[in-house]
């Protein structure tokens, strides 16, 4: 009589697959995203030699140019409007920062207290909803009457246009936490806010966190509209003075800038999210 041994699971080859499919994957996708990019980029050189007018269409050697110009010292000319690129950047990016952790921050208090005072949202989930609407430039101009031309308005514009998005996600997130959770915390003798704290804010991170990625991208999008007026230094600044003059190659040099940084910090916000989140979409 022969005895079958039972045959134990293994996982490590299972395991290494999946390593290996994901690093294919990710090759793949890098693969993909520089032949997209050399093919964007091929279609840019075409189109500007077919058309040739720098005026409507520069090509990426003027582009390149105005970069070393506008990132440098000629003939006692310092960068452009008298600032380097990177400071522009650097202002605009310092606007944006301070804006969005206002209008962030004012965002999760507005939206937990909507979410858990039902009166409260009745009365203001209208009102946030009708500020979401309004594109940036329709009060920037009330802003300038109130606070005059200088930091004060930009300030209040972006942080304005970050707030709704947070407040409305963290509203939804907070409104539909777990009913088992909520009784469960309930029944041990937590208080309202301790519920809030420990098992609310918890589940609803994952939602907050997406209304935060929206709400610096608005703040970010609005940036060039925040430096219509006295926004030099600044990248908006920059593309509005280059626009006046018809320096087509720096205003696509001042998106490219504005385009390139956002991506980046979009990137530092999900690897964020990837940090503090682990167990977001996993059941």
């Amino acid at each position: 009589m022969s005895i079958i041994a039972p045959v134990r699971p293994t996982t490590e080859p299972a395991t290494g697959g999946a390593r290996t499919a994901r690093a294919k994957g990710g090759r793949r996708r890098v693969l993909l995203r520089v032949v997209a990019l050399l093919v964007l980029y091929a279609l840019w050189e075409i189109t500007a030699r077919v058309t040739r007018n720098p005026v409507f269409i520069p090509g990426p050697g003027a582009v390149w140019h105005q970069l070393i110009v506008t990132s440098t010292t000629h003939d006692g000319v310092r960068g452009y409007s008298g600032h380097l690129l990177i400071e522009h950047l650097g202002v605009s990016l310092r606007r944006i920062l301070i804006g969005s952790v206002i209008g962030v921050a004012a965002g999760l208090v507005l939206g937990v207290v909507m979410g858990t005072v039902g009166w409260i949202r009745v009365v203001a989930e209208p009102v946030v909803t009708f500020v979401r609407a309004l594109p940036p430039l329709a009060y920037f101009s009330l802003f300038i009457i109130w606070f005059g031309i200088d930091e004060t308005p930009k300030l209040w514009l972006l942080s304005i246009a970050a707030l709704p998005p947070v407040a409305v996600a963290t509203a939804a997130a907070v409104y539909s936490a777990p009913t088992g959770l909520v009784e469960a915390a309930r029944a041990l003798g937590a208080g309202r806010w301790q519920i809030v704290r420990d098992v609310v804010l918890p589940n609803a991170l994952p939602e907050i966190f997406t209304g935060i990625r929206l709400a610096v991208g608005v703040a970010y999008s609005s940036v060039v509209a925040a430096e219509t007026i006295n926004g030099v230094p600044g990248i908006g600044g920059l593309i509005r003075d280059a626009q006046r003059y018809s320096q087509t190659d720096v205003v696509v040099l001042g998106l490219f800038a504005i385009g390139l940084s956002g991506l980046l910090i979009d990137a530092l916000l999900r690897t964020a999210e990837t940090r503090l989140i682990p167990w977001r979409g996993r059941s």
